[in-house]
């Protein structure tokens, strides 16, 4: 695998153009200042707020008035009488918060030559470089999965004094501890999350080669060459007794053995999959990702592969910094966040945005990072969600509105678009398609089978029949968007619906894949063949009268036609019903994103890598390129975070699953080789990507033909293959025997464990 370095050439002025690191629970932006440098911290259960009571008594007899109305007066009259009757009723959860600011003022200005800011993204380390008045300084910076700690080197000048300080509301005690004897300085601040209710404690270990000096709250160091900082953050979400030093117990070890654990650890995980496109420019690569984003915002002829493979390599990076085996989900801002409100809370969006989260997780071979999700999901979020079943619709199993946070919410929230329910449903798909490319039965019962049987239990019990005799839900809504109706004369938008078509698509395959696990294990074998009952009878998807997939059951007029969310096309991606063995859809589709487009649509970065995905899968490369393209020079900041704005990380594991989907695609039974390439994208390889039944393919092609392939498993001996639209009629070789594969219409089946070359 090639090196990654995300190069920058200035300090950070803002929060958003900072750098990452992160451990899964604990990270930091880090601003690279020369003067001053900046650590905001962050812990992922730094969050406000409690568990909630979120039973209201005459839910349900309200909800079923609402439908009542939508049937027989209009979706306006249900609307209106919802929003007079019902806006007491959704719920706001709290905010997750940052854990402080820790700083370290290293010169008395910020004057310097060669300035560099490295984050190597395959160790997972940051670096600062610069020179100043002829000395050179080096500064590097990693947050330790293993040691669970933030840990920082700074090379100090010994004429220049250091300063040590740290910065929050709602510290309630700050204790300082200076070791002058062995230059050792314990920076302990105890701290609550706004409402005062949850408690924290940040810790920061200082350790020395120069004398310290305490001034009230900072602290001077003097005559030093260097200074390593070790940070621990503990909640009591997690450890009531705060310990923070149990974890600062591995200092001892010493700062370059808590490197090697951590790059170890790290690049283990980033190591595992590449794709490359083209040969490497030197020059491009030798530039800032600033200019080089600037170059192709500029120029729209201008071209940068490298970045693209970047951009992947960063997704990846994210994801395995803000989600791990041990730690919660990655939320809207994955681990990252400044101040004590964050945009939209950083909550758990469940209308597609944590779903987004771990799009890539799969494919790009670091699946360890969707268990941080399933942890969530089994230990907190489905016992919120049988609550609300219960409790508001006196219906089994589980229930997820469109937001979370970390006590298992799961209520109708915000406003009257909180009645959609099937954020679980979605969630049970990612379970779904980690048993899909793993083939592990005993991840499908131990893990995966309660919250899947759960979330399809409920609707099996909600579906409501309506007067065409067909088993709807709702009301609902089709996120975030809206449509016209007439109401009283006038034209007026509403936002609730019954049965909109992502509804059909996410319960209809929910209901589907939990009768195949019944199969595949046999527990509840009379459920899911009531589940497959259950879907025969809901409605069809419909195409309107512009050849596009209806967003909802009637042909309505859209308030937005080019609103960010696409959210009928949830079939299409990262669902499977619509596929080129349902030609109509198919084509529908197509119009469908044309119409998102003429209208303004992809102007947030991850609805933009929503695109992406749905023109990768219509196998469309020319305008999945163009609207990657677009996601770099529109939609990306400097240190490429996403640009929503404000920033979410969801833009950025979109496009990074984007890109591999471009080059390999499985959700059609079969392991589709280069399905959506651009010319620009002719020559490349890609090492290690995950397929589903339980493969690992590399491939290496020129001029849009594969040249050669591999295909690994966990227990098939062969794979089928469809090769390119060019490469319908060619032989493939096993070097090592001699054995030839004839392509016969571009598909051929292989054996597992072996390369093969075009003859």
């Amino acid at each position: 695998m090639k090196e990654y370095i995300l190069k920058l050439n200035s300090e950070a002025q803002v929060w958003e153009n900072a750098s990452p690191i992160g451990a899964g629970s604990i990270g930091a932006m880090i601003y690279g200042g020369v003067a001053s440098e900046h650590y905001c911290l962050n812990e992922e259960s730094v969050w406000d707020g409690s568990p909630m009571d979120t039973h209201i008594p005459d839910y349900y007899e309200k909800f079923l008035y609402i439908r009542k109305l939508f049937l027989t007066e209009g979706p306006a009259a249900a609307e209106e009488w919802a929003m007079a009757n019902f806006k007491n009723y959704f719920f706001e959860v709290k905010s997750y918060e940052y854990a402080g600011d820790f700083y370290i003022d290293v010169h008395n200005d910020s004057e310097a030559e060669s300035y560099v800011r490295n984050l190597d993204l395959k160790r997972g380390i940051f670096t600062v470089d610069y020179e100043r008045y002829g000395k050179k300084y080096h500064r590097e910076s990693f947050a330790s999965h293993p040691a669970r700690l933030i840990c920082t080197r700074v090379e100090c000048d010994p004429t220049e004094r250091v300063k040590f300080y740290y910065n929050r509301e709602n510290v309630v005690t700050k204790k300082i501890d200076v070791d002058d004897k062995n230059g050792i300085l314990i920076l302990d601040m105890y701290c609550t999350t706004a409402d005062g209710n949850n408690r924290f404690r940040v810790t920061i270990r200082v350790e020395t080669d120069g004398f310290l000096q305490q001034w009230w709250d900072d602290v001077y160091l003097f005559n030093a060459t260097y200074a390593y900082a070790y940070v621990s953050v503990v909640t009591d979400f997690r450890d009531p007794e705060l310990d923070t030093m149990k974890y600062l117990s591995a200092v001892e070890r010493g700062f370059d053995a808590l490197k090697k654990e951590h790059i170890d650890d790290f690049s283990k995980i980033m190591d595992r999959s590449d794709i490359v496109f083209g040969e490497a420019d030197d020059e491009l690569e030798k530039l800032s990702v600033g200019r080089r984003l600037r170059r192709l915002s500029d120029n729209e002829e201008a071209v940068d592969l490298g970045m693209i493979s970047l951009y992947f390599q960063f997704g990846k990076y994210l994801l395995v910094s803000s989600s791990r085996e041990d730690t919660l989900a990655a939320n809207l801002q994955g681990l990252w966040v400044t101040g004590l409100k964050s945009p939209w809370n950083s909550d758990y969006h469940t209308n597609i945005n944590l779903q987004m989260n771990y799009w890539p997780a799969e494919s790009a071979n670091i699946s360890e990072c969707t268990y941080g999700l399933f942890n969530y999901i089994n230990d907190t979020l489905i016992e919120g969600a049988r609550k609300v079943a219960k409790d508001n619709y006196m219906s089994r199993g589980a229930v997820v509105h469109h937001i979370s946070d970390i006590y298992g919410f799961a209520a109708a929230g915000d406003g009257i678009w909180g009645l959609w329910q099937v954020g679980g449903a979605w969630l049970a798909y990612q379970m779904w398609e980690r048993y899909l490319y793993s083939k592990d039965t005993d991840f499908l019962r131990n893990t995966a089978y309660e919250f899947i049987r759960d979330s399809a239990l409920f609707f099996i019990d909600s579906l409501f029949e309506g007067p065409d005799g067909k088993l709807h839900s709702g009301p609902s809504s089709s996120p975030e968007n809206s449509y016209f109706v007439d109401h009283n004369g006038e034209k007026v938008s509403v936002f609730l619906a019954i049965s909109p078509t992502m509804d059909i698509q996410i319960i209809g395959g929910l209901l589907d894949f939990y009768a195949e696990c019944e199969d595949i294990l046999g527990i509840d074998p009379a459920l899911g063949a009531k589940a497959r009952e259950v879907h025969a009878r809901m409605p069809k998807m419909k195409i309107g009268s512009f050849g596009q997939l209806q967003e909802w059951l009637e042909d309505y007029e859209e308030f937005e036609p080019g609103h960010r969310h696409i959210s009928h096309s949830f079939g299409l991606y990262p669902g499977s019903q619509i596929t080129r063995q349902t030609p109509d859809y198919f084509a529908a589709m197509m119009k469908t994103l044309e119409r998102r487009l003429e209208n303004g649509g992809g102007h947030t970065g991850w609805s933009r890598a929503w695109l992406i995905n749905l023109f990768a899968r219509l196998r469309n490369g020319e305008e999945a390129y163009k609207n990657f393209r677009a996601l770099l020079s529109k939609s990306t900041l400097y240190n490429l975070f996403d640009n929503h704005p404000p920033f979410q990380i969801d833009g950025n594991f979109g496009g990074c699953a984007a890109v591999a989907e471009m080059v390999m695609q499985s959700h059609e039974g079969f392991i589709s080789l280069l399905p959506a390439l651009s010319e620009t994208l002719k020559d490349g390889y890609f090492e290690n990507l995950c397929a589903r039944g339980g493969y690992t393919v590399s491939a290496e092609w020129k001029d849009m033909k594969i040249t050669s392939f591999t295909v690994n498993s966990n227990g098939a001996e062969k794979a089928e293959i469809e090769l390119p639209e060019t490469q319908k009629d060619v032989t493939f070789v096993v070097l090592s025997c001699g054995c030839e594969f004839k392509a016969i219409d571009g598909r051929l089946t292989v054996p597992c464990g072996k390369t093969l070359t075009l003859k």
